[in-house]
């Protein structure tokens, strides 16, 4: 499998090849918003980032700033990730629209993530909007992969076509 070339970024971004792995986690002072028919589910100045190796973020919410009626726990198993823990996820449920597993958070997470602990993480993918800021963000390719794309940052990025082995 050929290695992935990182694009250069410009002054103001990031590569996502620059991120470490394991992944960091870290606070940011960004207003975070998703959007889901017609309504803002959450909005936050107090979310925090995870960054990792050949990803773009992923952004978690305080269940606090989260509008909880719109979501139901899902009922099938959680998956695993080996530096956060087990996730379990949840459908967003707004009106007469529903988006199956659209969040996940962590009620129990690895010590280096417990500030993220019952924080919810939403796919851009699974809503219809994203937000940093005022720019939307794009979802990370791929159905598995939950990070958020913006102009502050450059790939490749996992999730891309042939970056299975990466």
């Amino acid at each position: 499998m050929p290695r992935p070339r990182p694009e250069k970024p410009a002054p103001g971004q990031e590569s996502v090849w620059k991120y470490p792995r394991p992944p960091r986690l870290e606070a940011v002072p960004e207003t975070l918003r998703v959007v889901f028919n017609g309504e803002e589910v959450a909005k936050t100045t107090r979310g925090y980032r995870v960054l990792e190796t050949s990803h773009p973020p992923v952004y978690y919410f305080p269940p606090e700033d989260i509008k909880m009626t719109y979501l139901r726990r899902y009922p099938r198993p959680s998956s695993h990730c080996e530096w956060k823990g087990a996730a379990h996820y949840y459908d967003l449920v707004v009106g007469d629209r529903q988006s199956r597993q659209a969040a996940w958070a962590y009620a129990d997470p690895t010590p280096g993530f417990a500030p993220i602990e019952g924080y919810l993480a939403f796919y851009a993918g699974r809503v219809d909007a994203c937000f940093v800021n005022e720019e939307e963000a794009e979802p990370q390719p791929g159905e598995f992969y939950g990070g958020w794309i913006t102009s502050k940052v450059v790939g490749p990025f996992k999730g891309e076509p042939g970056s299975w082995g990466w």
